[in-house]
């Protein structure tokens, strides 16, 4: 088969040998793969796959079930599914732990489901699991514009939660349409004063993709018994936290992974996201919104539109 490979930081197609289905796996055909942020790290040399997942980046896809592992029973050869990664779905074939399949969402084509994996598990298991997301709680998204922003303004709207996102001004119409009801230019507002002035107390949940250069501004816009998730380090790793800030709003930070997670918790996840989050996508309330499709070959392309932020949703890459 043919998948990319990081070669000195550039992303590059090669022939290599085809992936087996081991124990609990099978195979899917990849129709297409969702381009992320962590597979822009992953190829800077930042985020190395864990032990045993494969080399190529991509850490979602969709596709048809070509081979079936040992103990897996209930897939089967020809099956549309759409799937959670640890890596490799930037390739023509990828194997998989059958508890990280997800079926194709009624409605949608196998292209348009493969937008939907990694966000729909990280902004679930992070907004509603961990922080406990609940109706009339605001809400507050870094990052509107990003395909896990686009997919938690959507969720946090189908949920009856009040959202604020931050995004530049040119996406601040898209996002309003998602479900957003404030959008801050964080280039030339700040989104603390912002947050608080909208609700007169400030957000009760965040999803943070910036990481260390917003901790202290997110803990001053959280409201009092707030929780702050962060899933992403564009703004540095290292910061210092005033605890006596933090508790002084009685809040709480939390800090995910979803590629390193045990298998088993993946597939814990994976199953709350069919039960909780695919009626809301089958019924219309949240959708995938997908910028742009380009063939596997310009995979570097991709990288180059994910890291401008002119983006708005996902970037996905054909095989």
């Amino acid at each position: 088969m043919r998948a990319i490979v990081i070669e000195d930081k550039h992303l590059v197609l090669r022939e290599v040998p085809d992936p087996e289905a081991g124990d609990g796996e099978v195979v899917i055909d990849v129709t297409a793969a969702g381009v992320n942020r962590a597979d822009v790290s992953q190829r800077q040399g930042f985020y190395p796959p864990p032990p045993g997942a494969s080399p190529y980046p991509g850490l979602e896809c969709a596709g048809v079930i070509s081979a079936v592992g040992p103990g897996v029973t209930d897939r089967h050869v020809g099956e549309r599914v759409c799937a959670l990664l640890a890596g490799g779905g930037y390739a023509e074939k990828v194997a998989v732990p059958a508890g990280q399949l997800l079926p194709v969402p009624a409605g949608l084509s196998l292209i348009e489901s493969a937008a939907l994996p990694e966000v729909a598990c990280t902004v679930w298991s992070n907004v509603v699991d961990l922080a406990r997301l609940r109706k009339g709680k605001t809400l507050l998204v870094h990052g509107g514009g990003s395909g896990i922003g686009t997919f938690a303004i959507q969720l946090g709207r189908a949920l009856g939660a009040p959202v604020v996102a931050t995004a530049r001004a040119g996406k601040h119409e898209a996002l309003r349409a998602l479900g957003a009801d404030l959008v801050i230019d964080y280039t030339t507002d700040d989104f603390v004063t912002a947050t608080r002035e909208f609700n007169g107390r400030g957000a009760d949940v965040i999803l943070d993709i910036v990481g260390a250069k917003y901790l202290s501004r997110n803990i001053e816009a959280l409201a009092p018994n707030g929780r702050i998730a962060v899933i992403g380090m564009q703004g540095g790793r290292k910061a210092e936290l005033d605890l006596g800030q933090l508790m002084a709003k009685r809040g709480s930070v939390s800090s995910t992974s979803l590629r390193a997670r045990p298998a088993a918790d993946k597939a814990r996840i994976v199953t709350s996201v069919a039960r909780d989050v695919w009626p809301l996508v089958e019924a219309g309330a949240v959708k995938p919104v997908i910028h742009s499709t380009l063939p596997l070959v310009e995979a570097d392309r991709a990288h180059e539109l994910m890291e401008s932020s002119e983006h708005l949703g996902k970037i996905l890459l054909t095989p």
